[in-house]
């Protein structure tokens, strides 16, 4: 019998879930979780199921910009996978699993069973022994799942069609229960685990962390290698490990109920909810927690070393990281956050405004990161990442100086209630406004709140600044010590000296040395503290008015959709009042047609530039508005230049006058644009060093009619100077067209005044329609099977890919609809086939996919497989074997099979939005596509209640079979270091090998422009 205990799980006042926590005798916890959105399944249609399924990454490849460090940023072309396009109407149901075990409890002589462990548990179990049951099952009902090991926990997580949860619980639980571990499943596994690994093999972030563990203390949990990989495991077979055995006394040993949190979301009450818990679970193993000993008592790292890590990619970064004891028990109060607030500011009197000015550093990000090794149970890991400009690099020296003179200043300061204050308020109302997520996301994070909450905080405790303790704030900072500090410096600016060593598992070169005494000593206490470096001021951007617009607006609540309040020759606004979601939150996206942006490369990289140093001169005023979680970003498409200003609707509107006054009147000075050019240079220099992004590149590069080389623009960006710059920005900015949505806590006269605020700053000339930059997509021939062979561009890189690339019709005329749910119920059958034979049983490489591919409103079908262990024509070969066996799949398909992969796209198509972002993004994506078809998952759910099985068998034989006629492809194929690029030279049957691209182009024809 379940204990369901009286802990009332504290949410926000705005949450219409109801929350149960209970316990199993066997030691289980678990959080039932009733939501009402879901709505009851009218029927329960849970069993039956052959085929497969797995998770995809859709990816989607847009911006010119991206902030993220590890994205490749100068894909030129703004071009959308389908399926982007969800409905409000259902949600799915979801849960997840997380047990107290994971790669701290690898035994020494197998590296990486942890990790393993959790691939081997999708496999089958007892009563459901097929290897591929469970992701088939999801698969055919609208569903996904996904897994991940961390250092002390693995969770385990899936999401599907509301009726169907309790079919996918009764394969679920049995991962817990009865998992088979096959020993031919391991043989295979084990390829998927190397696979996984050399996906990050030529990662600089995940080099550097196991540096960080490669250098740690013998003894010390950290010493190991938590991946794992073919060489880890297969070494432990040599020397005598038996891996089964091995993997089953991991499992057995940890996998027990006083380990396990689950967390389940239904549309059914919570006493169902409850009844399948104890249903289901109660045959998993009882068992206390066991936390053994793992020398967590010693020290991390040496004392007084300063690492240099040879990076792959063109970067300058110092990492500086001191451990502190675990502060999970003091998470009412906060004090890593309170530190990390003020180490890790951009504003006035800020390190990084300080060490900006002086041309050093161009970013800095602190506080206790969110993954395992930095928040453990027994330490926690404070970081600065801190990204050097060239001339930043020579000064590492005094940079850290200045950290410890900041850090001296925050001693002589004690610490401040105002500050706590303000991010007490600032934490409180995310908590009370939060935006759902998805819900599987949220159903791994309760199940991950288990582990380190009281089950009455699991939400609450991420917000939590409930106590505030000076002293306990002054303890936390006094552990920001040289003696307790590790440095490590990567660069591609690599020091060659004799002592340089290697990390055995990446790879790695580095080189270790002392950090002098006569430093150690200034750092521990500096002379004097710039008059630069100060508290930050009071944030002027926090927000007051809570109130909800929908509830004083009778005439726009019927409006499901965006309409437009405003259309004239600048400008054109489409608004929305929100009525579904009802949170103080309003989301207001622009984009800012040129003059003249994108009409050659020069003009392109002078926008490029204009747009970068416009950024860098908001970020004091952005930065600000971001903690007070209103949100800018700046972006740029071909010549349009995208505002994006969201989050909290109060000051909004205060914020964008800001924004729109300083890019009004902005001129560049010396000393950034040599900065952000460097930077440029830098973000260009990197561009396609992932093989995944390198063939997207390629083949849009193929497709597009007006595409910059990253190589031209960097022999060109060499030559622009700030003069150049300065006397393109009048031009550039003297004709404008402006297209916007204003969407959520917003009446319309509010929508239309923030309209008044543009025009107010930009009194020009309306920019004509035939003076914007159009995107024309090249229209392959009748018959096509074009081939584009490149080498990787990181020399150190094994993985090749191969892009097989469809070309469709364009997306016109009545047949749109059909066509698009036609592909989409396509992708929803054959993606799991696909990936359960190129992946699971041939073990191609960890990447195995297919989608839907909208090129500027081209329609195409992507296959895509990356394999550090075949090469291009190899895998394409693989491809089109699993190409030819379509037919037989669909042919083989019975009808109940057909109608279950019919209802979970219909689904799909129909989920609930989770958030107002999601629904801002699906109505702009309507609106940058100039398709204005806000309704588009309706009507192609309605369409798909028509699509026969003879449908989908037509299209396939008309589209991707040659001979066909209408069946266009093009494969590019993307040479990793390891294979033998003479073999590129082999001749290709019926295919035409694109040898000059320049020439070819120009011979080619392009589809009319639709966007």
């Amino acid at each position: 019998m379940a204990t369901s205990s009286e802990i009332v799980v504290e949410k926000s006042p705005n949450d219409k879930r109801l929350y149960r926590y209970i316990q199993l005798p066997n030691g289980l916890s678990a959080l039932v979780v009733h939501d009402p959105d879901i709505g009851l399944p009218q029927h329960e249609h849970d069993e039956g199921s052959e085929d497969d399924e797995h998770d995809d990454d859709e990816e989607t490849e847009d911006s010119d910009f991206d902030d993220e460090e590890e994205s490749d940023a100068a894909d030129d072309e703004e071009e959308e996978t389908q399926g982007s396009t969800k409905a409000a109407s259902q949600k799915k149901a979801a849960a997840a699993m997380c047990v107290r075990m994971g790669s701290f409890s690898d035994p020494n002589e197998a590296q990486g069973l942890a990790h393993f462990l959790e691939h081997m548990l999708f496999m089958g179990s007892t009563d459901f022994p097929d290897e591929n049951e469970y992701d088939s099952y999801l698969s055919k009902r609208g569903g996904c799942s996904n897994a991940y090991t961390e250092t002390e926990h693995t969770c385990y997580h899936f999401e599907v069609k509301r009726d169907c949860l309790k079919g996918a619980l009764r394969r679920f639980s049995q991962f817990f229960v009865s998992p088979l571990v096959k020993a031919e499943a391991m043989e295979r596994e084990v390829l998927a685990v190397d696979s996984e690994f050399n996906q990050v093999l030529q990662n600089d972030s995940c080099r550097l962390q196991q540096l960080q563990c490669h250098t740690s203390n013998p003894g010390h949990p950290f010493n190991r290698f938590f991946w794992g990989n073919k060489k880890s495991l297969a070494d432990a077979v040599e020397k005598g490990v038996n891996l089964r055995e091995q993997i089953l006394k991991l499992y057995h040993d940890n996998y027990r109920g006083g380990s396990m949190k689950l967390v389940i979301i239904g549309g059914e009450s919570l006493d169902i909810l409850e009844s399948w818990v104890l249903e289901l679970f109660s045959s998993v193993k009882k068992g206390p927690l066991v936390n053994p000993d793992r020398g967590s008592e010693l020290p991390i790292w040496k004392v007084g070393k300063l690492y240099w890590l040879e990076a792959v990619k063109d970067v300058h970064i110092l990492d500086l990281s001191w451990t502190l004891p675990s502060l999970r028990k003091g998470y009412l109060k906060k004090a890593e956050d309170y530190l990390a607030h003020l180490l890790g500011h951009e504003g006035k009197g800020s390190l990084l405004f300080f060490l900006k000015a002086r041309g050093w550093v161009t970013s800095i990000s602190a506080g206790v990161g969110d993954e395992g090794m930095h928040r453990s149970s027994f330490a926690y890991i404070f970081g600065m990442s801190i990204h050097l400009t060239d001339f930043g690099l020579e000064k590492i020296h005094e940079i850290i100086g200045f950290v410890y003179q900041y850090l001296k200043l925050l001693r002589q300061n004690s610490p401040q209630e105002w500050i706590f204050k303000e991010l007490q308020n600032i934490a409180n109302m995310e908590f009370r406004y939060a935006e759902e997520q998805p819900q599987d996301d949220y159903a791994a994070e309760l199940a991950e709140g288990l582990l380190v909450y009281p089950p009455k905080h699991v939400i609450y405790g991420d917000y939590a600044y409930d106590v505030w303790d000076a002293e306990f704030i002054k303890y936390v900072l006094d552990f920001f010590r040289p003696e307790n500090m590790r440095v490590d410096v990567v660069t591609k600016s690599f020091q060659k000296s004799d002592d340089v060593q290697q990390e055995p598992w990446f790879g790695s070169r580095y080189v270790e040395k002392d950090i002098p005494s006569s430093l150690f000593e200034l750092w521990k206490d500096p002379t004097e503290i710039n008059v630069c470096l100060h508290l930050p001021a009071k944030n002027e951007f926090v927000p007051s008015d809570f109130s909800i617009r929908a509830e004083k607006a009778k005439c726009d609540l019927e409006n499901a959709k965006p309409r437009c309040i405003l259309d004239e020759p600048l400008m054109k606004i489409w608004y929305k009042l929100d009525n579904t979601f009802k949170l103080p939150r309003a989301n207001t996206y622009f984009r800012i047609t040129l003059r003249g942006g994108y009409s050659n490369l020069k003009k392109a990289l002078l926008t490029e530039l204009f747009i970068h140093l416009l950024k860098d001169e908001l970020n004091e005023i952005t930065y600000q508005a971001s903690v007070a979680k209103l949100e800018t970003s700046v972006s740029l498409y071909g010549d349009k230049l995208e505002l994006k200003v969201y989050g909290f609707n109060d000051k909004l509107p205060v914020l964008l006058s800001k924004v729109l006054a300083m890019t009004k009147t902005f001129l560049p000075r010396d000393d950034r644009f040599m900065v952000i050019k460097e930077d440029m240079v830098r973000t260009l220099k990197n561009t396609n060093m992932k093989p995944l992004n390198h063939s997207s590149y390629l083949r849009l590069q193929v497709l597009c009619q007006s595409f910059w080389d990253v190589q031209e623009k960097l022999f060109l960006l060499n030559d622009l100077t700030l003069a150049d710059l300065k006397a393109f920005i009048p031009d550039l900015l003297s004709q404008l067209y402006i297209e916007g949505l204003c969407h959520g806590n917003l009446l319309e006269e509010e929508a239309l005044n923030i309209s008044n605020i543009f025009r107010s700053n930009f009194s020009v000339k309306p920019l004509p329609f035939e003076m914007r930059h159009k995107e024309y997509v090249m229209c392959l021939p009748t018959a096509a099977d074009l081939v584009r062979d490149v080498r990787v561009k990181n020399k150190l890189e094994t993985n090749s890919v191969v892009e097989l690339y469809f070309q469709i019709e364009p997306e016109e005329g009545t047949s749109l609809i059909k066509l698009k749910a036609v592909i989409d119920l396509f992708d929803e059958l054959v993606e799991e086939p696909l990936f359960n034979q190129l992946r699971t049983k041939e073990q191609l490489g960890y990447v195995v996919d297919c989608s839907a591919r909208v090129t500027y409103r081209i329609m195409g079908f992507c296959f895509r497989v990356q394999s550090s262990d075949y090469d291009p024509v190899y895998l394409q070969g693989r491809i089109d074997n699993f190409l030819n066996g379509v037919e037989e799949l669909l042919d083989g398909l019975d009808d109940k099979s057909f109608e279950s992969y019919r209802s979970g796209l219909i689904a799909k198509l129909l989920e609930k939005d989770p958030s107002l972002a999601y629904e801002t993004s699906r109505f702009w994506g309507q609106i940058t596509d100039k398709r204005y078809m806000f309704d588009m998952s309706e009507k192609e759910a309605e369409e798909l209640r028509r699509i026969q099985k003879s449908d989908l068998i037509e299209w396939y034989h008309a589209y991707l079979r040659r001979p066909s006629p209408k069946c266009r492809r093009l494969s590019v194929r993307l040479w990793g270091c390891n294979t033998d690029w003479k073999d590129a030279d082999s001749p290709v049957a019926s295919a035409q090998v694109i040898k000059d691209l320049t020439s070819f182009k120009k011979s080619a024809k392009f589809y009319p422009s639709l966007c």
